[in-house]
């Protein structure tokens, strides 16, 4: 497994060793141990989620007020765009996204601290989307930062088309209201 830095120092690629063959591949998608070494993060997870959606949902950008929650996300079919936010105030990266290309075929992992948002862009036919949590969901603190916030100006590869989000996601509030 090997870790490496995004722009926002805490969010971390994580990319498994996979061995593969004719037979097809084999790896592991999570061992605490190795995650602890390669991260300095030894945190639990308590909850493990799993999403499907079709080509052009954009889910997100989500976090919790309180009780945040640190996610370790991947694609098990198809292929996103995984962005998250900082939004924790005394970050010097407060404010600013990162994205990556998280599939089924390039088995990367994202790795999101507590504090930050999160969402996604299927880019694919259908994607399903796994992730790991820290704590609980907690829908009395479930929140979420506008897609389009023009401040925080994700770079979106929609190609022009408009993004199948829900209502709560497009009533998402703006970088200035946090």
């Amino acid at each position: 497994m090997k870790a490496s830095p995004t722009a926002i120092a805490d969010v971390l690629l994580i990319e498994p060793r996979v061995f593969g063959d004719a037979r097809g591949f084999f790896y592991e998608s999570f061992n605490a141990r190795a995650f602890a070494q390669v991260t300095g993060v030894d945190l639990s997870f308590v909850q493990d989620n799993h999403s499907k959606s079709a080509r052009g949902v954009l889910r997100g950008l989500h976090y919790q007020s309180q009780r945040p929650q640190g996610k370790l996300v991947r694609v098990v079919s198809g292929e996103v765009f995984d962005v998250a936010v900082d939004i924790r105030p005394q970050s010097l990266t407060y404010g600013q996204w990162v994205g990556e290309i998280l599939s089924a075929s390039n088995h990367r992992q994202l790795w999101i601290p507590p504090g930050l948002a999160h969402g996604f862009l299927v880019l694919s036919d259908t994607a399903e989307f796994l992730y790991k949590t820290t704590d609980y969901y907690a829908p009395e603190y479930e929140r979420c930062l506008a897609w389009d916030d023009p401040t925080v100006n994700i770079n979106w590869p929609l190609n022009g088309a408009v993004p199948l989000v829900s209502a709560k996601d497009a009533a998402g509030q703006r970088f200035a209201q946090l």
